[in-house]
């Protein structure tokens, strides 16, 4: 079975979901896209859009379209291409609405399991849940003739555990795109012991089409990026809690969440990135890991007693955000959630405070924003962190410890195996993560 053909049927368990949405608008895409090249004329295509909520597929649907009108737009001259035999279409508007209404004609929206039965490519985005996907995995092998290919969107679990439990021989790959997927521009691709090795060179083929960036990692629990960030939080909290004795709690959390951004030049300080990614999630990410490394101790108290007391992160289906460390009104942070009193705490009553402990910023820091379009960009990094490096202040103190540790993760995640390369492990944390640079570098010791 050839690229195309394998292509025809395609399904996606979780397609409502904050993942499975924009891995469905990719598949979507790219299988219409097939469909209306010449030689494929005839050929039936369809992508099973596949979740347990009919009012979130009704919602998935207008997502759909929304983009796909998006994306028309930017391929316009290829549709006109592609369409120039029909006389009715002669406007942009109609090149690309029929395109619109192609698109949505190939996807059928399902709350039944069974319509996985028919697919040659399984894509599945549903809870991190290492036993649900087994039970899904299995079930669908036993009832799909096709002898379909899997590939899972988990961001920790062992692919090798999926591929043993479900019974799948090798039918299996980790396919771990980023949120969001149809913007990120990063998939983990991970393989089991005995992934075929046609199974990899379809997920290759299938990334240049996306336009995705691959970069390979070992079947270690956590893989590149979670192995990177979970540790990362961990460092964040084991910071709070030193610092809140002498400070406060809210401060705690307002200073390493500034120092991790502002300092360390990153698109989001890392009590905001927990807060996006869920506190929830991290927190069963941290679980998975742990079972597999208990004697790397992948635990963060902080985490649970946030979640004990209902706080969650996470996002709306919207997109806008929840509130978790840090409340956020209009996309702005306005308050720290106050673990000791259960309250939010406005930054206007912490800040100044807060800034006169952390003490005086260096004199050519630089948003993350206006660093990762410069050309000089390394030039530029290095004398800041040169400063940075020679300044005592506590903001200062905090950065280089945070950054050093940082590095510390990032090579013991090749020493113990994880990623194959320090380049690796620096093209997820700036391609997955959009950071400025890479923790293994020269900045910190």
């Amino acid at each position: 079975m050839n690229y195309v053909d394998r292509m025809q049927k395609v399904a996606v368990l979780g397609a409502a979901g904050k993942m499975g949405s924009g891995i469905l608008l990719l598949n979507a895409i790219e299988v219409a896209d097939l469909s209306l090249l010449p030689e494929n004329k005839g050929k039936t295509f369809v992508v099973y859009a596949i979740d347990v909520s009919e009012e979130a597929l009704s919602g998935l649907i207008q997502y759909v379209r929304t983009q796909v009108l998006k994306a028309a737009e930017k391929k316009i001259n290829w549709l006109r291409e592609i369409y120039k035999e029909r006389a009715d279409l002669i406007e942009n508007g109609q090149i690309i609405e029929e395109y619109i209404n192609h698109v949505m004609s190939i996807i059928r929206p399902s709350i039944l399991i069974e319509s996985a039965y028919h697919a040659n490519c399984i894509f599945e985005a549903i809870k991190e849940d290492p036993d649900l996907k087994v039970s899904i995995f299995k079930r669908i092998n036993q009832n799909n003739s096709n002898q379909p290919w899997f590939f899972t969107n988990t961001s920790s679990i062992p692919i090798q555990f999926l591929n043993e439990k479900a019974e799948l021989n090798g039918r299996i790959i980790g396919y771990h795109f980023y949120n969001p997927p149809a913007v990120q521009k990063l998939v983990e691709l991970i393989e089991a012991k005995n992934t075929l090795p046609e199974l990899k060179a379809f997920s290759l083929e299938l990334a240049k089409k996306l336009n995705k960036i691959i970069v390979e990692s070992n079947d270690v629990v956590g893989f590149i990026g979670n192995g990177h960030f979970m540790r990362d939080i961990i460092h964040a909290a084991s910071e709070v809690e030193r610092l809140k004795s002498q400070y406060g709690f809210v401060e705690a959390i307002y200073m390493i969440n500034k120092v991790s951004q502002e300092y360390l030049v990153r698109p989001m300080g890392i009590f905001q990135l927990i807060d996006y990614v869920g506190i929830d999630v991290c927190s069963y990410i941290m679980s998975v890991m742990n079972q597999y490394l208990p004697q790397d101790q992948i635990v963060c108290p902080l985490l649970n007693e946030m979640l004990s007391l209902g706080i969650k992160g996470g996002q709306y289906a919207d997109g806008s955000q929840k509130d978790g460390f840090l409340k956020y009104e209009k996309g702005k942070i306005i308050a720290i959630f106050d673990i000791n009193t259960k309250q939010y705490v406005s930054i206007e009553q912490i800040q100044n405070k807060a800034d006169a402990i952390l003490g005086e910023k260096p004199t050519n820091i630089i948003a993350w924003k206006a660093v990762v379009g410069m050309k000089d960009k390394d030039v530029v990094l290095q004398n800041y962190f040169n400063e940075l490096q020679k300044m005592n202040t506590l903001g200062a103190e905090l950065a280089k410890a945070y950054g050093s540790r940082s590095k510390a993760i990032g090579k013991y995640l090749v020493s113990s195996g994880v990623a194959k390369t320090e380049e690796d492990v620096n093209k997820v944390l700036m391609t997955g993560f959009f950071h400025a640079y890479g923790p293994i570098n020269n900045y910190f010791v």
